[in-house]
């Protein structure tokens, strides 16, 4: 038998998601009839697929831009604003909604900066050991209060998924985010979204050292909407990118920035019906998981 190799293939295993991935089949030496195949995820080895890191280039133009907007931007926001509200006080009601108007959109540029800040906020995160299953609790709790409460959730978790090394508190406004935008593109209809962890031994990503790093610890957050606009499926992570009417596009470009701060990965494959986002995660050190 000639050895055969297949680029691209979907591959579905039980409850976890469809992922791409190479395939190499060969015959075993000295064995036959056998044969040995070998299942090579895309992103396996550190090369993401679409939307996979934010680049560098991206991530210094925002933070550039995130001075400047701070600076520039928001003190005299604060002065329109208060001028609004105390000329509100001398109008009729009908000119009142104009003023109100006036408040309502300079308080949501406010809130557009400081997204941005966030965003150039390059201080790295405050790791320890955490529990992933505590953080994905959380966050569901909270999104079902707020605009996934029509939304139905699945939990499909590892049991004995060791801890993370990373900061809990940034780690739960990643997943927040992407648990609040899955239930915000199904919309008023509603649907389902799965939460998963698994451990996946092996899976590295090459640093920029070229030492490859393990990510073993893996979270999908996977909902059946209407799938990733194609114009913008293959930029999803960068800067000022949304599929949504009044997105500012900065959700999944610091999710982005957060996970690659913690030495993981975050990707995503969409189609109709299915989305994905993957994190993978280094593990913590033993010692901060025997003193947690």
């Amino acid at each position: 038998m000639t050895p055969l190799y297949i680029k691209d293939a979907t591959i579905e295993t039980g409850p976890r998601s469809r992922v791409q991935a190479g395939l190499q089949i060969a015959p075993l030496s000295g064995q036959d009839g056998a044969m040995v195949v070998l299942v090579a995820p895309r992103d396996a080895a550190g090369r993401p697929g679409p939307g996979g890191a934010i680049s560098a280039k991206s991530s210094k133009s925002a933070i550039g831009m995130a001075e400047m907007l701070a600076h520039e931007i928001k003190n005299p926001l604060a002065g329109i604003t208060g001028a609004a509200q105390l000329l509100s006080m001398t109008l009729s009601e009908e000119d009142q909604e104009l003023t109100d108007l006036i408040v309502a959109e300079s308080r949501r540029i406010v809130g557009l900066l400081e997204q941005v800040e966030q965003f150039g906020d390059v201080r790295p995160p405050e790791r320890s050991a955490v529990n992933l299953h505590d953080i994905l609790d959380r966050a569901r709790r909270s999104a079902q209060l707020s605009v996934a409460g029509h939304m139905k959730v699945i939990e499909i978790f590892d049991p004995s998924l060791p801890p993370a090394h990373g900061d809990a508190d940034q780690l739960l406004q990643v997943l927040l985010n992407l648990i609040r935008n899955a239930a915000q593109a199904a919309g008023p209809a509603g649907g389902t979204i799965t939460l998963r962890t698994y451990y996946e031994h092996g899976l590295r990503l090459q640093g920029p050292d070229g030492e490859g790093q393990k990510v073993p610890l893996q979270i999908e957050i996977e909902d059946d909407g209407p799938g990733l606009p194609a114009d913008i499926a293959d930029e999803v992570f960068d800067p000022f990118v949304s599929g949504r009417e009044n997105g500012t596009g900065l959700g999944l470009a610091l999710a982005a920035k957060i996970i690659a701060a913690h030495g993981g990965w975050i990707g995503v494959t969409s189609e109709p019906g299915c989305t994905v986002f993957r994190l993978s995660l280094p593990m913590a050190p033993r010692e901060l998981q025997e003193d947690n």
